[in-house]
Parts: C-alpha cells; structure tokens; sequence
C-alpha cells in the first residue's frame, strides 16, 4: 500500500496541450514510473530523490521540471495577465530566440501544463515573465436550453490554446432529466471547465452518484445561488443564458443584483 501511494499517476488526455512538448507531460510520467519500478524493485525509497543533472548554463533542464516562485502578477487588460517568476541569484534562462517553456501548475484540483514564450529578454536576470489570457464565461441554462452551448464549450476544449474559464450551470427537474450526461462528465475533466447542477424537484443528494453529490444543488438556482457561483469564478464573467422566457427573466434579474451589468449578458 505504501508503494502504491508513491506511485506517479498517469496523466489524462485533457493535460496535455497537444503542442509537442519536450517534455510532454506523458514523457514526464514514464519517467517517474521507471524511476519508481527502480525504486519498488529494490525496495529504496531513496531512489524516489534522485538529483537530475541540471544544465550549466539555465535553470532549465529539458528533462524534468523545475519549481519557481511567482514575484508579481500585474493585470494589463480585462482578461490577460503579466506574470513574473524568481530564477535564483542573478541566473538566467538563456532560451535561443522563439524558444518556449512549459510551466506545470495545479487549476481546479487537475494538474495541466501549457507552452509560453517568455517576453523577458533571454539574457534577463534574476528573473523570467508570461503572458497569460484568461477569459471568464457564466453559462446558465435551462432544460433544452443546454443546446447553443454545447458547441460553444467543444470550441473552448478543442482549442489548446484557448483558456478560457467555463462555469456551466445546468437546471433540470430531476436527476433522470440532466441530458446528456457522459458528454458533460467528460467536458467536466478539462481543467478550465466546471459543471454544476441545479434540480428543482429533487429533495436529496443521497441517492445521486457519489460524482454528482459535490457539484449538485436542490431547489431552484435562486438569487443566493447565483452570488455564491459568481464570486466562485475568478473575475467577473460574461453571462449566457438559455431557458424558457420566466428562466431568463429571472437569470437577468438575479444577476442584476449580483452586480452583473447587462451589457455582460446575452440572452439565446
């Protein structure tokens, strides 16, 4: 038990960017497994902490990742973000022009890397910066009114360059009444998409799948709901809205409160 709590986990399809990466985040993995096989063989837990050969003239190493400290994040427009990393002492990351990194993080519980190129200059020292671009969309709907935003989150997860955040609230009657959903357990494994359901004649989560329980709630999506998923989300999102004409009164009146301007809604 102990060596099987030690053991890497294998990736899924939704962390890897697709872009090609050396290393990709599978390469990572088969690593640490054979590295951990070594370990399990010998019965050494030492070998668990071994020390990659680091290159002489970066603090990057192409065959592992390498832990840095954020220094400062600075917002230069509604939606894209300037991030600024520590390299110890006045060290450098010395990339040839065009050249990227991988930066490794944990969003939402799921870990998920993407490929930047620095804007620093490559000789910087004592430091590296990113540019990052995240959107923020609030998608409500209502029965049939999931449709129109389906294609719109298969846009976002087919894109691995769009980051967007998705908050998809889905409202039904009854569990049985949810459409469609593996499609929407497997939108939900993407680490820039949420799901959560809202039902409206169920009294009790205790009869749901334990995979439901957590991001399901009884009753109507209310105007406390609606502030409690609105502060959730990271910064102020763009609002859709999709359900029969007292849905979308209410959504709109709701959000009003919320302090979600109007010209941020769109209503299908």
């Amino acid at each position: 038990d102990d060596w099987l709590a030690l053991k890497p986990q294998e990736p899924s399809p939704s962390q890897c960017c697709g872009s090609g990466c050396k290393p990709c985040i599978y390469d990572v993995y088969e690593k640490e497994l054979a590295q951990w096989e070594r370990a399990k063989a010998k019965q050494d837990k030492s070998f668990l902490m071994e020390k990659k050969e680091q290159s002489n003239n970066s603090e990057l190493n192409p065959d592992t990742f390498t832990a840095f400290n954020i220094s400062s994040v600075e917002q230069l427009t509604e939606d894209t973000y300037q991030y600024k990393f520590e390299l110890p002492g006045n060290s450098s990351l010395r990339l040839s022009l065009g050249q990227h990194i991988v930066l490794r993080g944990v969003v939402n519980g799921l870990e998920v890397q993407r490929a930047y190129t620095p804007i620093s200059p490559g000789n910087a020292e004592g430091y590296f910066e990113v540019l990052m671009k995240h959107g923020e969309l609030l998608m409500l709907a209502s029965g049939t009114g999931l449709a129109p935003m389906l294609p719109i989150l298969r846009s976002i997860t087919d894109d691995e360059d769009d980051e967007t955040f998705v908050t998809l609230v889905g409202c039904f009657r009854t569990f049985d009444k949810i459409y469609l959903k593996p499609l929407l357990q497997d939108l939900a494994r993407y680490w820039n998409i949420r799901i959560f359901y809202v039902l409206s004649r169920e009294t009790s989560l205790e009869k749901l799948p334990w995979s439901y329980q957590e991001n399901t709630y009884t009753g109507r999506l209310n105007e406390d709901l609606m502030k409690m998923i609105i502060n959730s989300c990271r910064r102020r999102p763009f609002v859709l809205i999709c359900g029969s004409s007292a849905f979308n009164e209410d959504m709109s009146r709701y959000l009003k409160a919320a302090g979600i301007e109007e010209s941020s809604c769109f209503v299908f």
